[in-house]
């Protein structure tokens, strides 16, 4: 699939090792700049760091961090990365987001498709699918 997404850089953030390679490995694919974290704060650590990111894919259930708490630290340090939540958990999502997403938000249900995976991350990057 032939990408324009070249300079879009993306941050992963899942405790399992294989969901994470599997979104790596597809960006890496569709061309975005992709760097990958096993935790929230390993993530967090990123930002502080002074990466920044157009797209921050989160798990929502991770051990000491969920995804929505990295992102609300991610937002009270002035990132602007759109987030596209991928979980098994979308009930916890919307209970800890008092049921709804910010503008520039998604989520894709666990387990998502190589499809569905691109297409998201299109929409959100781009406003469209490419």
């Amino acid at each position: 699939m032939p990408s324009t997404s070249s300079r879009s850089r993306v941050l992963v953030v899942d405790d399992d090792d294989a969901v994470r390679t599997f979104v790596k490995r597809i960006l890496d694919e569709d061309g975005y700049v992709v760097d990958a974290s096993a935790t929230g704060s390993e993530a967090l650590t990123r930002i502080l760091d002074g990466q920044v990111y157009d797209l921050v894919v989160a798990d929502v259930c991770m051990p000491e961090m969920s995804g929505p708490q990295l992102v609300a630290r991610m937002r009270q340090r002035g990132s602007q990365a759109k987030v596209l939540y991928v979980t098994g958990f979308a009930d916890q999502l919307f209970d800890e987001r008092d049921e709804q997403l910010w503008a520039e938000e998604a989520f894709l249900d666990k387990p998502c498709t190589v499809q569905g995976l691109r297409e998201a991350v299109s929409l959100l990057i781009h406003g469209s699918i490419r």
